[in-house]
C-alpha cells in the first residue's frame, strides 16, 4: 500500500495538467523535456537541444522525444530567413496540444530577431581574448643565406644527417688474402606492368563467375570487383588457364565448415601471389616393338601343337606339314613314292593328289 503526502511549494513551482504527466504516447524523456521547458522563466530563449543537454538526455533519446512532442502537438518548428539573409529556426513549446494553424498564428507574432536569439545566441567576445593588431617585422624580406652556394632544391625539407664515411677500398689482407668486396644493395624491383586490355576483359568475365563457385563467395563486395579483376588479369597474363584459377580458389576455401565472413579479402589473399606456370610434361615414348620372329617372317604363327613342323615341297594339292628328322624337305610319303618327288610347280594336274597329315 502506498501513502502520499503533498507539501505545497512556497516558490519556484509550475502548474500543468495531469494529462501531460500521464500521456500514454509520450516517453519519460519527452515528458521531462516538456516539463523542463515549461518550468523556465518568462522570456527565456533556451532551445530544446540545450534543455536535453542539461537534463542528461542523449542524442538518440532527444531525437525520439522531440519527434513524439511534435507528433502530439506540444512542439512546433519553422525555418525562415531573417535580416542579413541568415536562416533561423523558431520553436514553440506549449502546455496543451496545438494544431498547425494555431501554432502558425502564435509564431507569426514573434519577431525574427527573437527567434534568432533563441537558436543561435551570440555572446560578445571579451576584449581580453580578442586578437591584437599584428606588428610587421622591421626591414625588408631577405632570402636565406646559402654560404655562396645556390640552393638547387628550394623548399625541400631534408634532415641534417651526418655524412656517411666512405667505404674502404678492397685491398690485400695482412695475411696475404684479398678482402671480399662489400655487397651492393639490391636494386628495387620494377613494378609489374599493367595487364593488356584483352586480359582485363577476360579477367572481368572470369571474376564475375567467382560468386558461383561456392556459397561462401556469394556476397563479394561490389567495391572489390575492380581489384579482383586486376589480380585475375595477372594470372591470365602469366599463362594460367581459367580452370586453373578456379581450382586454386576452390583449394583455398575452408573444408571444415568454417564460415567465411570476408569473401573479398579471402580472394585477395588467394590471388595476390601468382605462381609460375608448370612446364608441360613430355609425351610418353611409344612402346618398343617386339623383334620380329621367324613365324612373322615366314608366315602366320603356328600353334604349340605344330612347333617344329615343316611344309613339304612335294606335289600336294594343299600344304602338307611334317616333322623332319634332319634336313628333309619331303614328307615320308613323297620320299617312299618316286613319282611324288617331282616339284609341285612342274607336276601336271593329273598327277596331283590330295594328301592329309598322318
Amino acid at each position: 500500500m502506498i501513502y502520499r503526502h503533498h507539501i505545497a511549494p512556497p516558490r519556484a513551482f509550475t502548474q500543468y495538467s495531469h494529462d501531460l504527466i500521464r500521456h500514454p504516447r509520450l516517453s519519460s524523456d519527452a515528458v521531462r523535456l516538456l516539463t523542463w521547458q515549461l518550468s523556465l522563466p518568462e522570456g527565456a530563449r533556451e532551445p530544446l537541444s540545450r534543455t536535453a543537454e542539461r537534463a542528461n538526455i542523449g542524442g538518440c533519446a532527444f531525437t525520439r522525444a522531440k519527434r513524439q512532442l511534435k507528433a502530439e502537438g506540444f512542439v512546433h518548428e519553422r525555418r525562415l530567413q531573417g535580416p542579413g539573409g541568415r536562416w533561423v529556426t523558431q520553436q514553440l513549446v506549449s502546455s496543451v496540444p496545438l494544431n498547425e494553424a494555431e501554432a502558425a498564428k502564435i509564431l507569426a507574432r514573434l519577431p525574427v530577431a527573437v527567434a534568432a536569439a533563441v537558436v543561435t545566441p551570440v555572446s560578445p567576445v571579451s576584449s581580453q581574448v580578442a586578437p591584437s593588431p599584428r606588428i610587421p617585422a622591421v626591414g625588408e624580406p631577405t632570402p636565406p643565406l646559402s654560404d655562396g652556394y645556390p640552393n638547387k632544391t628550394p623548399g625541400e625539407n631534408t634532415p641534417h644527417q651526418p655524412p656517411e664515411p666512405p667505404a674502404p677500398e678492397p685491398g690485400p689482407d695482412p695475411d696475404g688474402e684479398p678482402k671480399p668486396e662489400p655487397e651492393r644493395e639490391r636494386e628495387q624491383e620494377p613494378e609489374p606492368a599493367a595487364p593488356p586490355l584483352a586480359a582485363l576483359e577476360a579477367a572481368q568475365a572470369l571474376a564475375a563467375t567467382f560468386p558461383h563457385l561456392s556459397p561462401d563467395l556469394r556476397h563479394i563486395p561490389r567495391a572489390m570487383q575492380a581489384e579482383l579483376t586486376h589480380l585475375t588479369a595477372r594470372w591470365l597474363a602469366a599463362g594460367h588457364a581459367p580452370t586453373a584459377v578456379r581450382a586454386h580458389i576452390l583449394r583455398g576455401l575452408p573444408d571444415d565448415g568454417t564460415p567465411v565472413h570476408r569473401p573479398g579479402g579471402l580472394l585477395r589473399h588467394l590471388l595476390r601471389d601468382v605462381p609460375t606456370v608448370p612446364a608441360p610434361k613430355p609425351p610418353p615414348p611409344p612402346p618398343a616393338a617386339d623383334p620380329p620372329s621367324t613365324a612373322d617372317i615366314t608366315g602366320p604363327r603356328l600353334s604349340p601343337r605344330l612347333t617344329g613342323a615343316r611344309e613339304c615341297e612335294g606335289p600336294h594339292i594343299q600344304p602338307m606339314l611334317f616333322r623332319p628328322l634332319n634336313d628333309e624337305t619331303l614328307c615320308p610319303r613323297c620320299t617312299a613314292d618316286p613319282g611324288m618327288q617331282t616339284p609341285r610347280e612342274s607336276c601336271p594336274p593329273t598327277l596331283r593328289r590330295r594328301t592329309v597329315i598322318g
